[in-house]
């Protein structure tokens, strides 16, 4: 109950511009969509299985991660160096737990609203991807695993620049780099071990496993599984330290 009464307060901002959020959330994946897979991968086929569909559940895992991610850190990091309300907050007979959860979940509430929204707009162009309980669960714990993440980088943050450059340094990388556009069987040895250290690259290899009803990578999942908890560790060890 607490850690709803903190994300409460999000869900009326949300709801009162939900409709101009799903707009400009939506405008990336559906360019990639139609940049990626239509436009150069048109006529290209991977182990049987059109790059279209290939790339779908690669921009869903891309779009669950941009937008937890946001979701959770810009409102933060407004109310902390702008507002100064956070500090409000942390004055209030809340446990940090339950403060921590509570800045994360509109986050999860907004990364999820924006997939199944553009898992919608997927179904009208590949209706033979398959959205089922592995699929809903892997994107489940990737909009948790970034939700996290967002909140610890708001809390690390110093100014509106450093947020700038974590996205710049952290998540454009990934954006790219993260299986989200390309197989990792093409990468080489030495690169590809790296890209396995993106949690980003985990979370699009299980959803496009599922998405695709190929066999389940449940190694991806459980790493996944490991940058969620090392997220929501580092974040309660620095929330407990600026609440000194």
């Amino acid at each position: 109950m607490d850690a709803y009464n903190i994300l409460w307060a999000d869900l009326v901002t949300l709801k009162r511009h939900w409709s101009r959020y799903l707009i400009t959330t939506l405008m990336s994946p559906l360019l990639y969509l139609v940049a990626f897979g239509w436009g150069l991968g048109r006529s290209i086929n991977l182990n049987g299985t059109s790059y279209l569909e290939f790339v779908i559940p690669g921009i869903i895992a891309l779009t669950a991660m941009t937008t937890s991610f946001n979701g959770a850190s810009t409102r933060l990091n407004v109310d902390r160096l702008y507002y100064k309300s956070f500090d409000e907050c942390l004055m209030a007979p809340i446990g940090l737990p339950s403060m921590l959860m509570g800045k994360a979940m509109i986050g999860v509430v907004r990364g999820l609203m924006s997939s199944f929204v553009f898992i919608a707009v997927a179904f009208l162009i590949a209706p033979t991807i398959h959205i089922g309980s592995p699929f809903l669960v892997g994107l489940l714990l990737t909009c948790l695993t970034f939700a996290f993440l967002g909140v610890l980088a708001a809390l690390l943050a110093r100014s509106h620049e450093d947020m700038a450059t974590f996205a710049s340094l952290i998540l454009m990388p990934m954006t790219f780099l993260g299986g989200t556009f390309f197989s990792l069987s093409q990468v080489p040895s030495g690169l590809k071990y790296a890209l396995y250290a993106l949690p980003l690259t985990h979370s699009s290899l299980f959803l496009r496993a599922a998405a695709l009803d190929q066999p389940l990578p449940w190694t991806s999942l459980l790493i996944l599984l490991v940058f969620f908890a090392a997220f929501l560790a580092g974040g309660m060890v620095v929330l407990r330290r600026i609440s000194i």
